[in-house]
């Protein structure tokens, strides 16, 4: 019997092309045609304005970080077998902030504001230091 794990995604109709493009090492968003904002978590609808008018776009990849949290425990799996790993929100360039996990840089060497770039495991988007 495998035990039930919390970090692979249950692509939908809708979502699907995201998680194809974070296969393929694209990150994308949604944007509104009406107010022009860009959003992530991936919605059907623009959560400013509310507008159905939002499409698919490719974002840059890059960020910065805005706040983060080493995690020392966590029980469920596969989670436990990575700590410690810097759980993070990151602001893309593009303006939506997006929850995501820090690899490849030390805790200590973690501020606030510093650049990120987007990197990908197993076809899930994560953040790395970048310029």
């Amino acid at each position: 019997m495998n035990a039930a794990r919390h970090d692979v995604p249950e692509p939908d109709a809708f979502t699907r092309p995201y998680w194809e493009a974070a296969a393929g090492g694209r990150l994308l968003i949604r944007r509104c045609a009406a107010c022009g904002r860009a959003h992530h978590y991936p919605r059907e609808f623009c959560p400013y304005c509310w507008s159905e008018d939002v499409t698919w776009e490719e974002a840059s990849g890059r960020a910065v970080l805005y706040t983060w949290s080493t995690v020392h425990r966590n029980d469920l799996p596969p989670f436990g077998e990575r700590t410690p790993y810097v759980a993070a929100v990151v602001d893309l360039a593009e303006g939506p902030r997006m929850m995501t996990e820090i690899v490849h840089c030390a805790d200590g060497d973690l501020r606030a504001g510093m650049a990120l770039r987007v990197a990908y495991r197993d076809g899930k988007p994560v953040f790395e230091p970048g310029d």
